[in-house]
């Protein structure tokens, strides 16, 4: 194995290199060895919205990686739940929930909670509604 410092792309056959999927990074790579999304211990849960600030924009800021401007720019279009930015990156949710965090903090993007169980309508309520509904 040499220790090439160039920067240059990995060549087919290395270990950093995959004939199916290209160049290997790992995930923890991207998030800076960190597994909790900033220090305020955000938890992101999988259905958890997503939605890009009006004035963030990716291309005015040199520190944020491939991965965040990827992030911003699915959230662009429209507002995406954790799950879909992790199917749209190719990521894992883990990585996604701490780039999220660094977006977070940064003020990017907010994010609005999943109505919690206890606080969603008795099922037996909404039947009922739509009972009478039916008998309109």
């Amino acid at each position: 194995m040499s220790d090439d410092t160039t920067g240059a792309a990995p060549e087919p056959g290395s270990q950093w290199y995959d004939g199916e999927a290209g160049p290997l990074v790992r995930p923890y790579a991207m998030t800076g060895g960190r597994t909790k999304p900033g220090p305020t211990g955000v938890r992101f849960d999988l259905i958890a919205l997503v939605t890009l600030d009006p004035g963030a924009s990716a291309a005015d800021d040199d520190t944020l990686g491939p991965e965040h401007r990827a992030l911003i720019d699915l959230c662009r279009t429209e507002t995406q739940s954790v799950a879909e930015l992790a199917a749209g990156t190719d990521l894992p949710v883990a990585v996604v929930r701490v780039l999220l965090g660094d977006l977070l903090e940064l003020g990017r993007v907010s994010v609005s909670r999943p109505v919690p169980p206890a606080q969603l309508p008795d099922e037996r309520i909404l039947r009922e509604v739509i009972a009478g509904l039916r008998a309109l």
